[in-house]
């Protein structure tokens, strides 16, 4: 796809602000706007579309960054999505200024270890909770760069009233899906350089053709899943491939970097944990998979 100037000087600004990897990340996110993208100008966000949202993830999900950007975007559409004006004069502003929130719909949520207010769903409504309200346990997974958790409740409280469900879930995929390719391109580059440099043979192994080859595979999958990716028309079947692409482009960065892929000094292996972790996210793809085989 071809972005627009605008959407050009978006994705530098935020590259190069990843790049310094500050102290203070997620607040300097929030001051060029990053967490209020996709919210509109009367609740304090800046009217911007999922596109937008997306290439910022797409650069997050490149680093790797820390930041609990994808849990406040899904849970800014949450509070959209119950077109209830109180609901979004009251939290949209405070997700906006980088209120950490999260939406609590299955076991693995988002960022709940560290979120002020949770959204949870249940039986077709949204809750407003904080956390003195429900349990938060923290997870130890495979992909030690994204923060997860379990959230239970005894109580319901806070009713927001009901919310399209269906409408979170389709922007979750497509957001996620934005996430996937930017780690994906960075397995990529990372390849790439390596294989510049590696020398084998008297001669870098980038320069041998069964490596070209694999490289080629590997661009042609970033660029067809960047493609997927920012076509929100179909965000479960972007969430399918863009986890396979994934899954592929990063066991090939490890195929071709040999032994040091593995080592815990080396940022592949953290790649390649994040693009088996971020399968699982939202269903698996055969999970998808198998649902369009029931719809038949």
């Amino acid at each position: 796809m071809r972005l627009t100037d605008e959407q050009l000087a978006l994705q530098e600004t935020v590259a190069k602000l990843l790049a310094k990897a500050p102290d203070d990340l997620w607040p300097r996110l929030c001051e060029i706007g990053a967490a209020g993208l996709a919210i509109p100008e009367e609740y304090g966000g800046s009217d911007a579309t999922l596109t937008e949202l997306q290439i910022v993830l797409e650069q997050t999900g490149r680093t790797l960054a820390p930041v609990p950007l994808l849990a406040t975007a899904i849970a800014a559409e949450a509070v959209l999505a119950t077109n209830d004006e109180a609901a979004c004069a009251r939290l949209l502003p405070a997700i906006a200024a980088g209120q950490v929130t999260t939406w609590v719909a299955g076991t693995y949520v988002l960022d709940a270890d560290r979120a002020e207010v949770l959204l949870v769903a249940a039986g077709g409504c949204l809750y407003e909770m904080r956390p003195d309200q429900v349990v938060v346990e923290g997870l130890r997974t495979m992909d030690e760069s994204r923060h997860l958790a379990t959230v239970t409740t005894e109580q319901l409280t806070g009713l927001i009233g009901p919310y399209d469900e269906t409408r979170v879930r389709r922007f979750a995929l497509s957001a996620l899906a934005a996430e996937q390719v930017g780690t994906a391109a960075r397995c990529l580059d990372m390849t790439v350089d390596y294989a510049r440099q590696r020398v084998q043979f008297g001669r870098p192994i980038g320069s041998f053709q069964a490596v070209k080859h694999r490289l080629a595979d590997m661009h042609v999958l970033v660029e067809t899943a960047r493609s997927a990716a920012y076509d929100l028309g179909h965000p479960t079947e972007a969430k399918i491939y863009c986890s396979e692409a994934l899954g592929r482009v990063a066991a090939e960065m490890v195929q071709l970097h040999g032994g040091i892929a593995i080592t815990w000094e080396h940022d592949a292996q953290r790649l390649f944990k994040r693009a088996h972790g971020a399968a699982f996210l939202f269903g698996h793809p055969a999970e998808h998979l198998r649902a369009y085989q029931v719809r038949g």
